[in-house]
């Protein structure tokens, strides 16, 4: 058996010609005293691109329905999923996040406030502004006066902001603070503003020497946590108007 594999291991076929016999014989001192250069040996580590999440789970390819090659998987969430290709224009992409972390943003609100002012007050949330009984009863004409004036007045600065980032943050357009850099964007994202002012328990970022620094790692885990949670949301309103259609609430729906 010994003398078998001696001779399959001294076979040209494995160990080449007689030079390369000669360089594997002798040893490793020796190769390098008789002019023979051994190259080091290199480890290449070949690292994956990671590949974009589907919003269909275990499919892939399916052209621009399912894999759309306007969505690169960079913003947060980002599955994919845009089968009406209304993100087709970097303008209106940037546009359709923007509104949908507001109006998540308000949806999660929303839904706290139904669950927590039905369980306090016993009124339904869509009789809750006529309803005598009350904390806070408003006409219609008062409450869509506020609206249009408070609400407006916002909104019309967060669209001026958008198009002209930071420019809000300015003595002149925050007339209530003397210190305007709170209203200043701490992060340098779109939407995100963070800051002493936007993120008081710094849950993105530290406070040194008086000064909001942003983590990059905690940022973009709250991101992707947050409009997660505000598509949730979104959907749970959407339900919520169905039932109050049919004069239910969430909480009757759910025998409490």
């Amino acid at each position: 058996m010994a003398a078998t594999s001696a001779a399959v291991l001294s076979s040209p076929f494995l160990t080449g010609g007689k030079r390369s016999q000669a360089l594997l014989s002798a040893p490793v001192g020796a190769r390098s005293a008789a002019g023979w250069a051994v190259a080091p040996r290199k480890t290449v580590v070949a690292a994956a691109a990671a590949r974009k999440k589907s919003w269909i789970p275990g499919v892939r390819g399916g052209g621009n329905f399912i894999d759309p090659e306007w969505l690169d998987g960079s913003l947060p969430g980002d599955y994919g999923f845009d089968p009406l290709g209304l993100g087709k224009d970097p303008a209106f992409l940037r546009w359709y996040r923007e509104a949908e972390l507001i109006h998540g943003r308000w949806a999660m609100v929303a839904v706290v406030g139904i669950f927590v002012g039905q369980a306090w007050s016993g009124i339904p949330w869509f009789e809750a502004g006529a309803d005598p009984g009350a904390i806070a009863p408003f006409s219609f004409g008062s409450l869509l006066g506020t609206q249009l004036l408070l609400m407006g007045w916002v909104e019309s600065k967060r669209w001026v902001d958008f198009f002209d980032q930071d420019s809000q943050s300015v003595e002149w357009a925050t007339p209530w603070s003397r210190t305007a850099e709170n209203f200043a964007n701490a992060t340098g994202d779109q939407g995100y503003p963070g800051g002493k002012f936007f993120d008081p328990l710094c849950l993105a970022g530290t406070i040194r020497d008086g000064v909001y620094i942003p983590d990059r790692e905690k940022l973009e885990r709250l991101k992707l946590a947050e409009i997660k949670h505000a598509r949730i949301a979104m959907l749970a309103m959407l339900i919520f108007y169905f039932e109050a259609g049919q004069g239910k609430t969430p909480l009757g729906a759910l025998g409490l």
